[in-house]
């Protein structure tokens, strides 16, 4: 059953700690949002990237988004318990775009990330 807007909003709202992560390179954040079990997936520049969310903490602690880095949020579905959410980011570290997938739970009546699954468009990898 699809959810009242106001729900959307509070997703939307969550995964806005995401973005505030990325953009000022700074993990306190996103580690409000995502459960200490999260999970991640996704290739970096050609390699593979997998398992705990700890890589993507260093990953955004390590590089800052930047003064050009842009990012969309779109919440692509809410099902009670269950939400799904895209982000799209632009100019991660001056260079880099991606295609975020977050996957996230209402657990104890917040929401919360439990897997980031990612693609970096083909024309930033960097060979």
């Amino acid at each position: 059953m699809r959810d009242a807007i106001a729900e959307y909003q509070a997703v939307e709202e969550a995964a806005q700690k995401f973005v505030r992560s990325v953009a000022e390179g700074n993990s306190k954040y996103a580690r409000e949002l995502f459960i200490d079990e999260a999970v991640l997936f996704g290739y970096l520049d050609g390699a593979l990237e997998h398992g705990s969310i700890e890589q993507f903490y260093h990953n955004v602690d390590t590089v800052s988004g930047g003064e050009q880095f842009k990012a969309r949020i779109d919440v692509l579905a809410v099902e009670e318990t269950l939400a799904v959410v895209r982000v799209l980011e632009e100019g991660w570290g001056g260079r880099i775009d991606f295609t975020d997938i977050l996957l996230l739970l209402k657990m104890n009546g917040e929401w919360k990330c439990v897997a980031k699954a990612y693609n970096q468009n083909s024309d930033t990898i960097k060979k």
